[in-house]
């Protein structure tokens, strides 16, 4: 019998939505999920009619636990291997490397390799009542993709999280601004994630792609040579079709129509 797969997959209106579907393992990240996840960036990056793409978990109090701590330990023993060793990007640098936006609905608390997802998506709603963290220091792993962190939240609260490992509240995390929404319940939190998406979709295409690859440019080059990266990026937007339909939507009074190019 074919097992079920661990990583879901499906594309609706110009979203692509990816769902880890491990409720019995509390979603965490398995050699087949991660190497999943991969696929599926892989996918939606290569697909043109992928406008924005929507991260999320199968239901069980928790998006996602970090990693297969079990599935390590057996790996350990059987072949004398770190677990990461059997994933072609365990560090999910695929993910920050996918042009289009990624939105993460977490339907639930989130914790290490969980947090690592988060951060590398770009807008983020979250579930309230909730908790995450970055508890590697309590099982003697690592944390070294929370760099990005030191741009989104205090480098003291960083520094609390990455050093007691203890999880906090995420209106916490909230309040400091590294999450777009809070919400009540698990569906709201999808409805939520699929409006911000479809606001995505509204927009022109290379506009939308420029915006996003300027923020990240930002981030590591600083400003000065990040604001030139912007305006390279751009030209391409500015010299569009798009850039032309916009204005001239706007003058008679109707909705635009993207070409992408």
């Amino acid at each position: 019998m074919t097992e079920k797969p661990q990583v879901r997959y499906s594309l609706e209106d110009g979203i692509a939505t990816v769902i880890i579907d491990r409720p019995e393992r509390k979603n965490a990240l398995s050699v087949e999920a991660m190497n999943g996840l991969t696929d599926a960036w892989s996918k939606a990056e290569a697909d043109p009619s992928v406008r924005v793409i929507i991260l999320t978990s199968a239901d069980c109090g928790v998006f996602c636990a970090g990693l297969d701590l079990k599935q390590a330990a057996e790996i350990r023993a059987r072949d004398g291997v770190d677990i990461l060793t059997r994933m072609r990007d365990p560090m999910q640098h695929t993910m920050r490397k996918v042009s289009k936006p990624i939105i993460a609905a977490m339907t639930g608390s989130l914790m290490a390799g969980g947090m690592m997802l988060a951060l590398k998506c770009d807008l983020r709603v979250g579930l309230r009542g909730t908790r995450a963290g970055i508890t590697e220091v309590k099982m003697g792993r690592g944390s070294p993709w929370v760099v990005p962190l030191l741009w989104m939240v205090p480098q003291p609260l960083l520094m609390e999280m990455v050093l007691t490992g203890e999880t906090l509240p995420i209106e916490r995390l909230a309040e400091y601004g590294f999450l777009n929404s809070l919400e009540d319940t698990p569906q709201a939190v999808r409805e939520r994630a699929n409006e911000l998406a479809r606001m995505i979709v509204a927009g022109a295409p290379l506009s939308v792609k420029a915006a996003k690859a300027s923020v990240l440019a930002a981030m590591d080059l600083g400003l000065a040579r990040g604001l030139a990266e912007a305006e390279r990026l751009h030209v391409e937007a500015y010299a569009s079709l798009d850039a032309i339909e916009g204005p001239k939507a706007f003058a008679e009074k109707r909705k635009p129509v993207w070409q992408g190019r």
